[in-house]
């Protein structure tokens, strides 16, 4: 018998990022899955400037689960972590003999969820 469990996500959302969100992307599998504890170790000792974002918004979507659910952040987990591409800002690069060049400036949504850890039984 295959029962639903009616646990919470309680979710974070960054957006307009001025990241890259293949760069993002690459850091949010790391941290999939892990608890809140241990995401918070691995973003702080990782060089990446994404990291930085990343964890605030994690923060946020653990004092969210804390201040409006009563969870503890000690026994939260990353249920979910995704990265969306958000609108390109194009820019032009002057070059010689009056050319120009396009650059395009990324962004990103990312979305972060936490739960308490489901414990399955079969």
């Amino acid at each position: 018998m295959n029962m639903k469990n009616n646990h919470q996500e309680i979710k974070a959302i960054g957006k307009y990022l001025r990241l890259s969100p293949i760069k993002a992307g690459r850091i949010l599998d790391q941290i999939r899955g892990k608890t809140y504890e241990d995401a918070i170790l691995i973003l702080q000792f990782m060089p990446y400037k994404a990291c930085i974002s990343i964890k605030k918004i994690l923060d946020s979507a653990a004092s969210n689960a804390e201040n409006n659910n009563g969870l503890s952040k000690n026994t939260l987990e990353i249920k979910k972590a995704f990265v969306n591409q958000g609108p390109t800002m194009k820019r032009f690069q002057p070059r010689a003999q009056g050319r120009a060049f396009p650059i395009h400036k990324p962004t990103c949504h990312i979305t972060l969820s936490v739960g308490e850890p489901t414990t399955e039984q079969n």
